[in-house]
């Protein structure tokens, strides 16, 4: 009698997919501590403890074990939620952060198109890499420090706004770039065979 091999990729439950989940519940958390109390330090406090949730999911799901398709998927929903929501808050004092709002929408839109058609063909889920990985931290920079510093010059502002955009813009190009390689890439029969 043969053992039923588990699929790891296939877990729905796990510890990173949870801690997505809770960074989910904190966006409608920050967004009332922000514009409804302006309570700036606590609005900082809940999107820096949503920042190590995201590094804390991101440590375990590869040094346990645990990554999983649906982690793949959820991690970054989470990440761009987060950071919209945030920016759509800022912008009402913000102005500046505008066209980092606009870029992340199109971003989200032309790499989330062309990755859910690469993932159709080759059936693979592509992790974060590098570039996404230092928009977010510069994003969360951009951020925290609106949040905080409330009469921010605005030559530091539109610094910040302006690295981060140059930064969303490279990622952008990139992620583009490896989904539409994916996307031209010719189906391993092997894969192929498991869609």
């Amino acid at each position: 009698m043969s053992v039923r091999t588990i699929d790891k990729s296939k877990r729905v439950f796990t510890i990173p997919n949870l801690l997505s989940c809770l960074r989910l519940l904190m966006i409608p958390l920050f967004m009332w501590l922000y514009l409804a109390k302006q309570k700036y330090v606590e609005t900082a406090a809940v999107l820096l403890l949503s920042g190590l949730t995201d590094v804390v999911d991101g440590f375990i799901a590869r040094k346990i074990d645990m990554v999983s398709d649906l982690g793949k998927a959820l991690d970054p929903v989470a990440d761009k939620l987060t950071e919209f929501c945030m920016l759509l808050c800022l912008l009402s004092r913000f102005p500046v952060l505008r066209p980092i709002a606009l870029l992340m929408v199109v971003k989200e839109l032309v790499c989330g198109a062309t990755s859910l058609a690469a993932i159709r063909k080759t059936g693979k889920v592509l992790s974060a890499e590098w570039h996404g990985k230092v928009c977010t931290g510069l994003l969360y920079l951009t951020m925290v420090l609106h949040v905080l510093w409330i009469a921010i010059p605005g030559e530091i502002s539109a610094l910040l706004a302006g690295v981060t955009f140059v930064m969303l813009l490279l990622s952008m190009a990139l992620y583009l770039r490896r989904n539409i390689l994916q996307i031209l890439e010719k189906p391993d029969i092997s894969t192929a065979s498991q869609i």
